[in-house]
């Protein structure tokens, strides 16, 4: 009888495996989403901020690049390029 109980313990474990696997979480509740939407906002408003010293370090490399290569830019040129 033994090796037919070594057989079936796998099998309670894989079983037991699939179980958890397919477990789902409690929905979020209200306060959960709000500190996500939060985290979220505070995300978004560091990205924005990085972008913005990202473009500011590209203008500054561009500007140094063309005075060492020599190149003068036109005074039309440079507010086009300031849309927004």
């Amino acid at each position: 009888m033994k090796p037919r109980f070594w057989h079936v313990v796998p099998a309670l474990i894989v079983a037991s495996a699939v179980g958890l696997a397919y477990a789902k979480l409690p929905p979020p509740t209200e306060e959960q989403k709000a500190k996500a939407a939060e985290a979220a906002k505070k995300a978004a408003e560091a990205a924005k901020k990085a972008r913005e010293a990202e473009e500011k370090a590209m203008d500054r490399v561009v500007e140094r690049y063309k005075k060492e290569k020599g190149i003068k830019t036109s005074a039309a040129a440079a507010p086009a390029a300031k849309k927004k």
